[in-house]
């Protein structure tokens, strides 16, 4: 009897493809540009392992998905956002990695992205690491192994910040931005900052037109006059960004910036750097100090909320003191005045002074500052005061003769107030006749103009 031959029984043709997406990551860019990098090493592992598994239909999508020098903490890396958007397009249906924390060091964040897997009917595989997420054993491994994964990458964190914090108590600079006036060495082991001449000088220069006028809003317009701008970086990329010219705001952080005294921080301590300084510590504790001093309207010496305009200055002429700045209502309905201090204190019957809106006898005070600086006396006095060498009050006031409207309008409430200080000496409010009376500091100014020309003539 003659047995029949056996055969291979045929493939099965319905057997469905997997279209299987390799994702390779790397966390430097160091190394990239060789024929053969991590990157590529990855990927062969993991075509390797997709030929290896063709009997079950695995089949490589041609799309590269490589991400090289992007950390693992976090999801924000443009391959791995252009995967997740074809896992949601439905053009991949597994997910093929040489190791698991190639595609994440975060346990909540690889959640996330096996939420979307199996939202989408995805399955995950670790070249290395022998598992698969379509079986329960597999979704253990990997809980597992992420969390060692995490767990490697928090004690690597602890041990950088030990290092750079070692660093900077001996005054290294540690990496960063480089400010204006300081360029960083990079042919040496361990990088340093080395002076720019032509940036210095124009630190030392905005620390002494601030010294000479006191004002920031002068400063800054004098910073700007003379061409000097942010700090200009280009990146390996090629990407410029800085360069702008000086507002207040940037102007304000080279003058309270301690690196231009020769110092370095490390979590709100200074320690003495390696750099050489721009500026000597004498000037830069008197700029310190004049900042301090003209900032005093924020600080807790002088609490003024609400930045009333007049606080201080407007006084009761019948009692001879202070008028309070007051309000009624909440929120939005707040409204604002001033009333005397004394009836505040006795009683209304004390003092027939009424109640004044805080508006209106705030903008009827601006119109006489505006009408006072407009004053071509005082606009002399306080030209000839700055050119020899005068007051930082006589600086913060010639921000305003420059351009009233343009200045006044970019002023924050807070500077407002020190403006009216600054020029104004108190305003008497008469309710007899129901009249203002403002009293400058400076009304004295023009005679002062007058004689200062005729011994100079």
């Amino acid at each position: 009897m003659i047995k029949p031959r056996k055969t291979r029984a045929p493939e099965r043709s319905d057997r469905k493809v997997v279209r299987c997406a390799v994702y390779t990551r790397k966390s430097t860019e160091e190394g990239l540009d060789q024929d053969f990098n991590s990157l590529d090493a990855q990927r062969e592992s993991a075509e390797a392992y997709i030929r290896s598994q063709a009997h079950e239909g695995w089949r490589l999508v041609t799309t590269r998905y490589d991400d090289g020098g992007f950390s693992g903490g976090n999801l924000d890396r443009p391959a791995l956002v252009a995967l997740v958007e074809d896992i949601k397009a439905g053009k991949v249906d597994c997910v093929v990695v040489y190791k698991v924390d190639r595609l994440s060091r975060s346990l909540t964040d690889f959640s996330k992205l096996v939420d979307v897997f199996e939202a989408h009917g995805v399955s995950f595989v670790s070249v290395t690491q022998q598992f698969n997420t379509t079986h329960s054993m597999g979704r253990l491994t990997l809980n597992i192994l992420l969390s060692f994964a995490q767990f490697e990458r928090e004690i690597i964190g602890e041990r950088i910040r030990d290092k750079l914090a070692a660093h900077k108590r001996k005054g290294k600079w540690t990496g960063g931005r480089p400010v204006l006036g300081y360029d960083v060495d990079r042919s040496v082991r361990s990088p340093k900052l080395v002076l720019n001449r032509g940036e210095a000088e124009q630190v030392r220069e905005i620390f002494a037109i601030y010294l000479r006028t006191g004002s920031l809003i002068e400063c800054t317009r004098q910073a700007v006059e003379r061409g000097f701008a942010t700090k200009r970086i280009v990146t390996r990329a090629g990407r410029t960004s800085g360069g702008d010219p000086f507002c207040r705001s940037t102007l304000y952080t080279v003058l309270v910036n301690r690196i231009y005294r020769g110092e370095i921080s490390h979590k709100g301590e200074w320690f003495p750097g390696e750099h050489a300084p721009i500026v000597d510590g004498e000037t830069f504790d008197a700029v310190q100090d004049l900042l301090q001093q003209n900032g005093r309207l924020g600080g807790n010496d002088f609490r003024n909320r609400y930045n009333a305009l007049l606080k201080q200055v407007l006084r009761c002429k019948h009692c001879d003191s202070v008028m309070t700045h007051v309000f009624q209502g909440k929120d939005a309905r707040k409204y604002r005045y001033y009333t005397c201090a004394s009836a505040l204190r006795l009683g209304r019957k004390t003092c027939p002074q009424p109640t004044l809106p805080a508006l209106e006898i705030e903008q009827l005070v601006v119109d006489e500052l505006r009408r006072y600086c407009k004053q071509p006396d005082v606009r002399r006095a306080v030209r000839a005061s700055l050119a020899r060498g005068g007051q930082p009050s006589d600086g913060r006031l010639a921000a305003l003769l420059g351009d009233f409207e343009a200045v006044w309008a970019t002023l924050e409430p807070k500077e407002q107030v020190e403006l009216v200080r600054l020029a104004i000496s108190h305003v008497d409010f008469d309710s007899g006749d129901s009249s203002i009376e403002v009293v400058f500091r400076g009304e004295d100014l023009g005679t002062a103009a007058s004689q200062g020309e005729e011994a100079a003539a």
